[in-house]
Protein backbone atom coordinates (compact mmCIF):
# COMPACT_ATOMS: atom_id res chain seq x y z
CA UNK A 1 0.00 0.00 0.00
CA UNK A 2 1.62 3.38 -0.69
CA UNK A 3 1.45 5.88 2.05
CA UNK A 4 0.03 9.13 2.43
CA UNK A 5 2.51 12.18 2.44
CA UNK A 6 3.03 13.38 6.01
CA UNK A 7 0.26 15.68 7.71
CA UNK A 8 0.41 17.75 10.75
CA UNK A 9 -3.10 17.56 12.70
CA UNK A 10 -4.06 20.09 15.23
CA UNK A 11 -6.44 19.75 17.64
CA UNK A 12 -5.84 23.35 19.64
CA UNK A 13 -9.18 24.63 19.29
CA UNK A 14 -11.05 20.99 20.44
CA UNK A 15 -8.60 19.19 22.52
CA UNK A 16 -6.76 22.73 23.58
CA UNK A 17 -10.09 23.85 24.75
CA UNK A 18 -10.22 21.26 27.34
CA UNK A 19 -7.60 22.36 29.50
CA UNK A 20 -8.10 24.77 32.35
CA UNK A 21 -8.14 28.10 32.44
CA UNK A 22 -8.93 28.02 28.37
CA UNK A 23 -12.16 29.00 27.03
CA UNK A 24 -12.55 29.89 23.22
CA UNK A 25 -15.18 31.67 21.90
CA UNK A 26 -16.29 31.38 18.51
CA UNK A 27 -14.44 34.35 17.44
CA UNK A 28 -10.81 32.87 18.90
CA UNK A 29 -11.56 29.88 17.55
CA UNK A 30 -12.25 31.46 13.92
CA UNK A 31 -9.05 33.58 14.38
CA UNK A 32 -6.96 30.66 14.99
CA UNK A 33 -8.70 28.51 12.42
CA UNK A 34 -6.93 31.79 9.93
CA UNK A 35 -3.36 31.63 11.32
CA UNK A 36 -3.23 27.74 11.88
CA UNK A 37 -4.08 28.09 7.75
CA UNK A 38 -1.38 30.63 7.07
CA UNK A 39 1.22 28.30 9.00
CA UNK A 40 0.30 25.85 6.57
CA UNK A 41 -1.04 23.10 9.14
CA UNK A 42 -2.71 20.49 7.09
CA UNK A 43 -5.82 19.57 9.27
CA UNK A 44 -7.33 21.42 11.64
CA UNK A 45 -9.54 19.74 14.14
CA UNK A 46 -12.53 22.22 14.68
CA UNK A 47 -14.54 20.69 17.59
CA UNK A 48 -17.55 18.70 18.32
CA UNK A 49 -20.99 19.31 16.64
CA UNK A 50 -22.97 18.17 19.01
CA UNK A 51 -26.16 20.58 19.63
CA UNK A 52 -25.11 20.99 22.82
CA UNK A 53 -22.14 22.66 22.21
CA UNK A 54 -23.48 25.72 20.50
CA UNK A 55 -20.13 27.50 19.81
CA UNK A 56 -18.61 24.46 17.67
CA UNK A 57 -21.99 24.17 15.80
CA UNK A 58 -21.68 27.73 14.58
CA UNK A 59 -18.04 27.54 14.13
CA UNK A 60 -18.67 24.92 11.38
CA UNK A 61 -20.96 27.08 9.88
CA UNK A 62 -18.77 30.48 10.00
CA UNK A 63 -15.32 28.71 8.88
CA UNK A 64 -16.67 27.98 6.00
CA UNK A 65 -16.80 31.93 4.91
CA UNK A 66 -13.35 32.06 5.54
CA UNK A 67 -10.54 32.14 2.78
CA UNK A 68 -8.59 28.89 3.70
CA UNK A 69 -5.42 28.29 1.39
CA UNK A 70 -3.62 25.15 2.94
CA UNK A 71 -5.90 23.42 6.00
CA UNK A 72 -9.07 21.12 5.85
CA UNK A 73 -11.33 21.50 8.88
CA UNK A 74 -12.05 18.11 10.50
CA UNK A 75 -15.35 17.66 12.81
CA UNK A 76 -14.60 15.27 16.19
CA UNK A 77 -17.31 12.92 17.21
CA UNK A 78 -17.56 9.32 18.47
CA UNK A 79 -18.53 5.92 17.27
CA UNK A 80 -22.16 5.38 17.22
CA UNK A 81 -23.88 3.98 20.39
CA UNK A 82 -24.73 0.53 21.06
CA UNK A 83 -27.01 -1.27 19.32
CA UNK A 84 -28.16 1.44 16.92
CA UNK A 85 -28.04 1.69 13.42
CA UNK A 86 -25.51 4.66 12.48
CA UNK A 87 -27.79 6.30 9.81
CA UNK A 88 -30.00 6.92 12.82
CA UNK A 89 -27.49 8.09 15.64
CA UNK A 90 -27.87 12.07 15.92
CA UNK A 91 -24.69 12.15 16.26
CA UNK A 92 -24.24 11.06 12.56
CA UNK A 93 -26.14 13.94 11.31
CA UNK A 94 -24.64 16.39 13.49
CA UNK A 95 -21.40 15.02 11.76
CA UNK A 96 -22.87 15.30 8.23
CA UNK A 97 -24.79 18.51 8.93
CA UNK A 98 -21.50 19.85 9.40
CA UNK A 99 -20.13 19.01 5.55
CA UNK A 100 -16.84 18.79 6.49
CA UNK A 101 -14.69 16.85 3.91
CA UNK A 102 -13.06 15.29 6.88
CA UNK A 103 -14.34 13.62 10.08
CA UNK A 104 -12.25 12.17 12.76
CA UNK A 105 -14.34 9.93 15.54
CA UNK A 106 -12.84 7.85 17.88
CA UNK A 107 -13.59 4.57 19.83
CA UNK A 108 -12.64 2.09 22.29
CA UNK A 109 -9.56 0.41 22.26
CA UNK A 110 -9.30 -0.53 25.75
CA UNK A 111 -11.54 -3.75 27.10
CA UNK A 112 -12.63 -1.82 30.24
CA UNK A 113 -13.85 1.20 28.68
CA UNK A 114 -15.71 -0.97 27.04
CA UNK A 115 -17.33 -2.78 29.79
CA UNK A 116 -17.24 -0.43 32.03
CA UNK A 117 -17.77 2.93 30.69
CA UNK A 118 -19.23 2.48 27.50
CA UNK A 119 -20.90 -0.88 29.55
CA UNK A 120 -21.34 -2.99 26.03
CA UNK A 121 -20.15 -6.34 25.07
CA UNK A 122 -16.23 -6.34 23.42
CA UNK A 123 -18.28 -7.93 19.80
CA UNK A 124 -20.60 -4.86 19.86
CA UNK A 125 -17.98 -2.20 20.39
CA UNK A 126 -16.33 -4.00 17.35
CA UNK A 127 -19.35 -3.88 15.59
CA UNK A 128 -19.62 0.06 16.72
CA UNK A 129 -16.68 0.99 14.98
CA UNK A 130 -16.57 -0.69 11.71
CA UNK A 131 -20.19 0.22 11.17
CA UNK A 132 -19.34 4.06 11.82
CA UNK A 133 -16.51 4.27 9.62
CA UNK A 134 -18.47 2.26 6.87
CA UNK A 135 -21.16 4.87 7.26
CA UNK A 136 -19.33 8.24 7.14
CA UNK A 137 -17.49 6.30 4.07
CA UNK A 138 -20.76 5.95 2.36
CA UNK A 139 -21.46 9.22 2.76
CA UNK A 140 -18.18 11.15 0.85
CA UNK A 141 -16.12 11.56 3.72
CA UNK A 142 -12.38 11.06 4.61
CA UNK A 143 -12.44 8.98 7.87
CA UNK A 144 -9.77 9.78 10.67
CA UNK A 145 -10.46 6.93 13.33
CA UNK A 146 -8.88 7.97 16.55
CA UNK A 147 -8.02 4.57 18.36
CA UNK A 148 -8.90 5.99 21.85
CA UNK A 149 -6.95 4.71 24.94
CA UNK A 150 -4.80 2.18 22.38
CA UNK A 151 -1.61 1.79 24.27
CA UNK A 152 -3.48 0.84 28.13
CA UNK A 153 -5.62 -1.55 25.94
CA UNK A 154 -2.85 -2.99 23.88
CA UNK A 155 -0.94 -3.50 27.33
CA UNK A 156 -3.79 -4.86 28.72
CA UNK A 157 -5.00 -6.89 26.19
CA UNK A 158 -3.70 -6.91 23.07
CA UNK A 159 -5.38 -9.06 21.10
CA UNK A 160 -9.12 -7.18 21.68
CA UNK A 161 -7.30 -4.22 20.89
CA UNK A 162 -5.65 -5.02 17.30
CA UNK A 163 -9.16 -6.52 16.71
CA UNK A 164 -10.68 -3.37 17.07
CA UNK A 165 -8.26 -1.57 14.45
CA UNK A 166 -9.11 -4.31 12.21
CA UNK A 167 -12.91 -3.39 12.23
CA UNK A 168 -11.89 0.28 11.26
CA UNK A 169 -10.23 -0.68 8.52
CA UNK A 170 -13.01 -3.06 7.40
CA UNK A 171 -14.50 0.13 7.38
CA UNK A 172 -13.07 1.68 5.63
CA UNK A 173 -10.55 4.21 7.74
CA UNK A 174 -8.87 6.19 5.55
CA UNK A 175 -6.21 6.63 8.88
CA UNK A 176 -5.79 5.26 11.88
CA UNK A 177 -4.34 6.79 14.70
CA UNK A 178 -3.01 5.38 17.55
CA UNK A 179 -4.14 7.47 20.96
CA UNK A 180 -2.05 7.21 24.68
CA UNK A 181 -4.83 9.09 26.02
CA UNK A 182 -3.82 8.93 29.36
CA UNK A 183 -0.55 9.97 28.63
CA UNK A 184 1.57 6.88 30.75
CA UNK A 185 2.98 4.98 28.00
CA UNK A 186 6.76 5.19 27.77
CA UNK A 187 9.08 4.92 24.89
CA UNK A 188 10.35 2.06 24.67
CA UNK A 189 6.71 0.60 25.37
CA UNK A 190 5.51 2.68 22.17
CA UNK A 191 8.07 1.61 19.93
CA UNK A 192 7.04 -2.22 20.52
CA UNK A 193 3.77 -1.40 20.55
CA UNK A 194 3.80 0.84 17.34
CA UNK A 195 6.21 -2.01 15.06
CA UNK A 196 3.83 -4.74 16.49
CA UNK A 197 0.45 -2.96 14.68
CA UNK A 198 2.29 -2.16 11.87
CA UNK A 199 3.20 -5.56 10.98
CA UNK A 200 -0.62 -6.40 11.52
CA UNK A 201 -2.98 -3.91 10.52
CA UNK A 202 -2.10 -2.59 6.74
CA UNK A 203 -3.37 1.11 6.77
CA UNK A 204 -1.87 4.29 7.31
CA UNK A 205 -1.10 4.97 10.62
CA UNK A 206 -0.49 8.63 12.83
CA UNK A 207 -0.07 9.45 16.54
CA UNK A 208 -1.90 11.48 19.72
CA UNK A 209 -0.04 11.66 22.74
CA UNK A 210 -1.15 13.29 25.52
CA UNK A 211 1.74 14.65 28.25
CA UNK A 212 0.84 13.40 31.19
CA UNK A 213 4.43 11.80 32.06
CA UNK A 214 5.92 14.81 30.32
CA UNK A 215 6.88 12.36 27.37
CA UNK A 216 4.12 13.68 24.36
CA UNK A 217 7.00 15.04 21.85
CA UNK A 218 9.59 12.35 22.53
CA UNK A 219 6.81 9.50 22.11
CA UNK A 220 5.53 11.57 18.91
CA UNK A 221 9.31 11.93 17.52
CA UNK A 222 9.85 8.16 18.07
CA UNK A 223 6.62 7.56 16.08
CA UNK A 224 8.33 9.91 13.47
CA UNK A 225 11.19 7.75 13.11
CA UNK A 226 9.18 4.66 13.19
CA UNK A 227 7.33 5.99 10.40
CA UNK A 228 3.73 7.01 11.14
CA UNK A 229 2.28 9.54 8.53
CA UNK A 230 0.28 11.81 10.94
CA UNK A 231 1.06 13.79 14.20
CA UNK A 232 -1.48 14.91 16.01
CA UNK A 233 -1.27 17.58 19.07
CA UNK A 234 -1.61 20.96 20.13
CA UNK A 235 0.21 24.55 20.24
CA UNK A 236 1.94 25.07 23.35
CA UNK A 237 0.51 21.42 25.03
CA UNK A 238 -2.62 22.67 25.28
CA UNK A 239 -4.95 20.03 26.28
CA UNK A 240 -6.87 18.20 29.10
CA UNK A 241 -4.88 17.50 32.57
CA UNK A 242 -1.13 17.66 31.45
CA UNK A 243 -1.56 18.84 27.85
CA UNK A 244 -0.56 17.49 24.66
CA UNK A 245 1.77 16.77 22.63
CA UNK A 246 3.44 20.35 21.68
CA UNK A 247 3.37 21.06 17.88
CA UNK A 248 5.25 24.40 18.42
CA UNK A 249 8.28 21.64 19.81
CA UNK A 250 6.65 19.13 17.17
CA UNK A 251 7.39 20.62 13.88
CA UNK A 252 10.61 22.37 13.98
CA UNK A 253 12.23 18.77 15.30
CA UNK A 254 10.59 17.22 12.36
CA UNK A 255 11.81 19.51 10.02
CA UNK A 256 15.17 20.87 10.98
CA UNK A 257 16.38 16.90 12.94
CA UNK A 258 14.72 14.47 10.41
CA UNK A 259 14.33 16.22 7.61
CA UNK A 260 10.46 15.50 7.36
CA UNK A 261 9.11 18.09 5.06
CA UNK A 262 5.93 18.93 6.85
CA UNK A 263 6.14 22.53 6.59
CA UNK A 264 7.76 24.83 4.29
CA UNK A 265 10.93 26.83 5.13
CA UNK A 266 8.62 30.27 5.20
CA UNK A 267 5.99 28.32 6.96
CA UNK A 268 8.43 27.13 9.71
CA UNK A 269 9.54 30.87 10.50
CA UNK A 270 6.06 31.27 11.27
CA UNK A 271 6.06 28.88 14.21
CA UNK A 272 7.23 31.05 17.09
CA UNK A 273 4.47 33.85 16.20
CA UNK A 274 2.34 31.32 15.83
CA UNK A 275 2.77 29.97 19.23
CA UNK A 276 2.78 33.50 20.71
CA UNK A 277 -0.56 34.40 18.94
CA UNK A 278 -2.51 31.57 20.81
CA UNK A 279 -1.60 32.02 23.93
CA UNK A 280 -2.51 35.90 23.64
CA UNK A 281 -5.68 34.27 22.40
CA UNK A 282 -5.92 31.80 25.28
CA UNK A 283 -5.39 35.17 27.34
CA UNK A 284 -2.33 32.95 28.73
CA UNK A 285 1.36 34.05 29.26
CA UNK A 286 3.30 32.63 26.91
CA UNK A 287 5.96 29.92 28.37
CA UNK A 288 9.21 31.40 28.01
CA UNK A 289 11.02 28.27 27.98
CA UNK A 290 9.43 26.39 25.73
CA UNK A 291 12.02 25.09 22.90
CA UNK A 292 12.64 26.59 19.73
CA UNK A 293 9.23 29.02 20.67
CA UNK A 294 10.30 30.85 23.50
CA UNK A 295 11.48 33.97 24.70
CA UNK A 296 13.79 32.12 26.26
CA UNK A 297 15.02 29.51 24.36
CA UNK A 298 17.89 31.24 22.23
CA UNK A 299 18.71 33.87 25.38
CA UNK A 300 22.22 33.92 26.58
CA UNK A 301 22.95 34.58 30.14
CA UNK A 302 26.27 33.25 31.17
CA UNK A 303 29.36 35.33 30.42
CA UNK A 304 30.94 32.11 28.94
CA UNK A 305 27.88 31.79 26.64
CA UNK A 306 27.49 34.60 25.74
CA UNK A 307 31.05 34.88 24.26
CA UNK A 308 31.19 31.73 22.23
CA UNK A 309 28.04 32.73 20.64
CA UNK A 310 28.91 36.14 19.77
CA UNK A 311 32.04 34.20 18.34
CA UNK A 312 30.35 31.20 16.48
CA UNK A 313 26.90 31.16 16.94
CA UNK A 314 26.42 26.80 16.72
CA UNK A 315 28.90 26.81 19.57
CA UNK A 316 25.81 27.41 22.09
CA UNK A 317 22.66 26.87 20.18
CA UNK A 318 21.59 23.80 18.45
CA UNK A 319 19.78 25.78 15.46
CA UNK A 320 19.92 29.11 13.69
CA UNK A 321 16.80 31.20 15.68
CA UNK A 322 15.66 32.82 13.02
CA UNK A 323 14.87 29.38 11.33
CA UNK A 324 11.38 29.07 13.62
CA UNK A 325 10.77 32.74 13.64
CA UNK A 326 12.77 33.33 17.06
CA UNK A 327 15.51 35.57 17.90
CA UNK A 328 18.67 36.01 19.93
CA UNK A 329 19.30 38.06 22.53
CA UNK A 330 21.52 38.18 25.71
CA UNK A 331 20.36 38.61 29.14
CA UNK A 332 22.25 41.40 31.64
CA UNK A 333 22.67 39.92 34.74
CA UNK A 334 25.76 39.30 37.55
CA UNK A 335 26.85 36.45 35.09
CA UNK A 336 27.55 38.69 32.35
CA UNK A 337 31.26 39.24 30.87
CA UNK A 338 32.81 41.88 29.21
CA UNK A 339 31.44 40.36 25.78
CA UNK A 340 27.83 41.00 27.09
CA UNK A 341 28.49 44.38 27.55
CA UNK A 342 30.51 45.25 24.82
CA UNK A 343 27.56 43.90 22.76
CA UNK A 344 24.99 45.98 24.18
CA UNK A 345 27.03 49.30 24.29
CA UNK A 346 28.51 48.74 20.82
CA UNK A 347 25.95 51.04 19.71
CA UNK A 348 26.51 53.76 21.50
CA UNK A 349 30.21 53.51 20.72
CA UNK A 350 31.49 51.12 17.93
CA UNK A 351 35.41 52.13 18.79
CA UNK A 352 34.96 50.26 22.29
CA UNK A 353 37.02 46.91 22.83
CA UNK A 354 36.13 44.66 25.62
CA UNK A 355 38.97 45.84 27.50
CA UNK A 356 38.36 49.28 27.45
CA UNK A 357 38.24 50.97 31.27
CA UNK A 358 34.56 52.12 30.52
CA UNK A 359 33.54 48.07 29.79
CA UNK A 360 35.24 47.18 32.78
CA UNK A 361 33.40 49.58 35.04
CA UNK A 362 30.24 49.05 33.47
CA UNK A 363 30.37 45.58 34.18
CA UNK A 364 31.22 46.40 37.98
CA UNK A 365 28.48 48.34 38.00
CA UNK A 366 25.81 45.75 36.79
CA UNK A 367 27.39 43.39 38.90
CA UNK A 368 27.10 45.14 41.72
CA UNK A 369 23.69 46.26 41.07
CA UNK A 370 22.61 43.15 41.05
CA UNK A 371 23.91 41.69 44.23
CA UNK A 372 21.38 44.76 45.94
CA UNK A 373 18.55 43.35 43.32
CA UNK A 374 18.24 44.75 40.24
CA UNK A 375 17.31 42.66 37.22
CA UNK A 376 18.28 44.45 33.95
CA UNK A 377 16.78 41.86 31.70
CA UNK A 378 13.20 43.55 31.49
CA UNK A 379 14.70 47.26 31.89
CA UNK A 380 17.00 47.92 28.69
CA UNK A 381 15.91 51.75 29.28
CA UNK A 382 17.49 51.68 32.34
CA UNK A 383 20.89 49.73 31.44
CA UNK A 384 21.25 52.30 28.46
CA UNK A 385 21.14 55.11 31.09
CA UNK A 386 23.64 53.35 33.15
CA UNK A 387 25.57 52.85 30.28
CA UNK A 388 25.46 56.58 28.79
CA UNK A 389 26.36 57.95 32.43
CA UNK A 390 29.87 55.58 32.36
CA UNK A 391 30.68 56.44 28.97
CA UNK A 392 30.03 60.16 30.06
CA UNK A 393 27.60 60.74 27.20
CA UNK A 394 24.79 61.66 29.22
CA UNK A 395 23.99 65.47 30.52
CA UNK A 396 20.88 65.12 33.20
CA UNK A 397 17.42 66.53 32.03
CA UNK A 398 16.32 67.84 35.23
CA UNK A 399 16.73 67.21 38.86
CA UNK A 400 14.94 66.72 41.55
CA UNK A 401 14.97 68.88 44.87
CA UNK A 402 12.59 66.69 46.75
CA UNK A 403 9.35 65.22 46.96
CA UNK A 404 6.14 64.26 48.98
CA UNK A 405 3.56 61.90 49.01
CA UNK A 406 0.44 61.91 51.23
CA UNK A 407 -2.37 58.86 51.27
CA UNK A 408 -5.38 59.24 53.64
CA UNK A 409 -7.86 56.37 53.91
CA UNK A 410 -11.49 58.93 54.48
CA UNK A 411 -14.21 57.69 56.01
CA UNK A 412 -16.48 56.60 52.78
CA UNK A 413 -13.55 54.08 52.40
CA UNK A 414 -11.70 55.67 49.65
CA UNK A 415 -8.02 56.19 49.40
CA UNK A 416 -7.10 59.67 48.73
CA UNK A 417 -3.25 59.97 47.59
CA UNK A 418 -1.38 63.24 46.65
CA UNK A 419 2.15 63.88 45.62
CA UNK A 420 3.92 67.26 45.82
CA UNK A 421 7.50 67.52 44.02
CA UNK A 422 9.77 70.68 43.17
CA UNK A 423 12.01 70.13 39.85
CA UNK A 424 14.54 72.01 38.71
CA UNK A 425 15.50 72.28 34.60
CA UNK A 426 18.33 74.69 33.36
CA UNK A 427 17.37 77.93 35.59
CA UNK A 428 14.20 77.52 35.89
CA UNK A 429 12.28 75.52 39.28
CA UNK A 430 8.88 74.11 38.97
CA UNK A 431 6.70 73.51 42.10
CA UNK A 432 3.27 71.61 42.00
CA UNK A 433 1.09 68.84 43.41
CA UNK A 434 -1.45 66.15 42.15
CA UNK A 435 -3.64 63.45 42.92
CA UNK A 436 -3.45 59.74 41.83
CA UNK A 437 -5.20 56.46 41.93
CA UNK A 438 -2.10 55.64 44.63
CA UNK A 439 1.33 56.78 45.28
CA UNK A 440 3.01 55.87 42.54
CA UNK A 441 0.21 57.25 40.25
CA UNK A 442 0.29 60.30 42.16
CA UNK A 443 3.89 60.84 42.03
CA UNK A 444 3.65 60.01 37.76
CA UNK A 445 0.96 62.71 37.62
CA UNK A 446 2.89 65.10 39.43
CA UNK A 447 6.44 64.90 37.96
CA UNK A 448 5.04 64.95 34.35
CA UNK A 449 2.79 68.33 35.16
CA UNK A 450 5.70 69.63 36.32
CA UNK A 451 8.03 68.36 33.50
CA UNK A 452 5.80 68.81 30.73
CA UNK A 453 6.47 72.70 31.11
CA UNK A 454 9.66 72.39 29.81
CA UNK A 455 9.11 69.03 27.82
CA UNK A 456 5.38 69.09 26.36
CA UNK A 457 6.53 64.97 24.25
CA UNK A 458 6.31 64.12 28.20
CA UNK A 459 2.30 64.20 28.24
CA UNK A 460 1.86 61.74 25.58
CA UNK A 461 4.19 59.19 28.53
CA UNK A 462 1.68 56.80 30.58
CA UNK A 463 2.49 53.40 32.79
CA UNK A 464 1.69 50.78 30.80
CA UNK A 465 2.51 48.10 33.70
CA UNK A 466 4.01 48.18 36.72
CA UNK A 467 5.41 45.28 38.72
CA UNK A 468 6.29 44.93 42.36
CA UNK A 469 8.97 41.89 43.88
CA UNK A 470 10.41 41.40 46.86
CA UNK A 471 13.91 41.06 46.41
CA UNK A 472 14.70 39.75 50.19
CA UNK A 473 12.34 38.08 52.04
CA UNK A 474 13.73 37.38 55.21
CA UNK A 475 13.68 40.98 56.62
CA UNK A 476 9.73 40.50 56.51
CA UNK A 477 7.95 44.36 55.51
CA UNK A 478 11.67 45.95 55.44
CA UNK A 479 12.92 43.86 52.76
CA UNK A 480 14.06 45.19 48.70
CA UNK A 481 12.08 45.82 46.75
CA UNK A 482 12.43 45.62 42.98
CA UNK A 483 9.96 47.48 41.25
CA UNK A 484 9.39 47.29 37.24
CA UNK A 485 8.00 49.29 35.17
CA UNK A 486 6.68 49.78 31.61
CA UNK A 487 5.93 52.99 30.03
CA UNK A 488 5.19 53.87 26.40
CA UNK A 489 4.21 57.22 24.47
CA UNK A 490 1.73 55.18 22.06
CA UNK A 491 4.41 54.36 19.86
CA UNK A 492 6.80 52.40 21.76
CA UNK A 493 7.39 50.53 24.95
CA UNK A 494 10.47 50.60 27.30
CA UNK A 495 10.82 49.35 30.82
CA UNK A 496 12.82 50.71 33.97
CA UNK A 497 13.93 49.24 37.26
CA UNK A 498 14.30 50.75 40.47
CA UNK A 499 15.24 49.37 43.73
CA UNK A 500 14.75 49.86 47.55
CA UNK A 501 14.03 48.91 51.07
CA UNK A 502 11.42 51.59 50.41
CA UNK A 503 8.53 51.11 47.50
CA UNK A 504 8.02 54.25 46.69
CA UNK A 505 11.54 55.49 46.36
CA UNK A 506 12.12 52.35 44.17
CA UNK A 507 9.23 53.00 42.18
CA UNK A 508 10.82 56.78 42.12
CA UNK A 509 13.77 55.82 40.62
CA UNK A 510 12.26 53.44 38.23
CA UNK A 511 10.00 56.49 36.95
CA UNK A 512 12.60 58.97 36.72
CA UNK A 513 14.40 56.25 34.23
CA UNK A 514 11.57 56.42 32.00
CA UNK A 515 11.08 59.96 31.79
CA UNK A 516 14.80 60.21 31.24
CA UNK A 517 14.72 57.65 28.61
CA UNK A 518 11.74 59.23 26.74
CA UNK A 519 14.05 62.79 26.92
CA UNK A 520 16.76 61.34 25.81
CA UNK A 521 14.91 59.66 22.81
CA UNK A 522 12.89 62.14 21.90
Amino acid sequence: MVKKSFTLYDTTLRDGNQALQISFSLKDKLQMTEQLDLAGIHYIEGGWPNPTHLTDVNYFQEVKKLNLKHSRIAAFGSTRRAHQKAKDDPIFKALLDVETETVTIFGKSWDLHVTHVLKTTLPENLKMIEDSVAYLKSQGREVIYDAEHFFDGYQHHHDYALKTLRAAVEGGADLIVLCDTNGGTLPDQVEKIYQAVEKQVKTTLGVHFHNDSGLGVANSILCAQLGTQQIQGTFNSYGERCGNANLSTIIPNLKLKLGIDCISDENLKKITPLSVFIAEIANLPHDIRQPFVGESAFSHKGGAHIDGVLKISESFEHIDPQKVGNKRSYVLSDQAGGSMILERIKKLDSHLTKNDQAVKTLLHKVKDMESQGYHFEAADASFELLAMKTLGKFEEFFSIKGYRVIEEKREDGAVYAEAMIKIQSGDRIEHTAAEGLGPLNALDNAVRKALSKFYPALQNVHLADFKVRVVEGRDGTAAKVRVLIQSTDGDKTWGTVGVSSNIIEAAWIALVDSLNYKLLKG
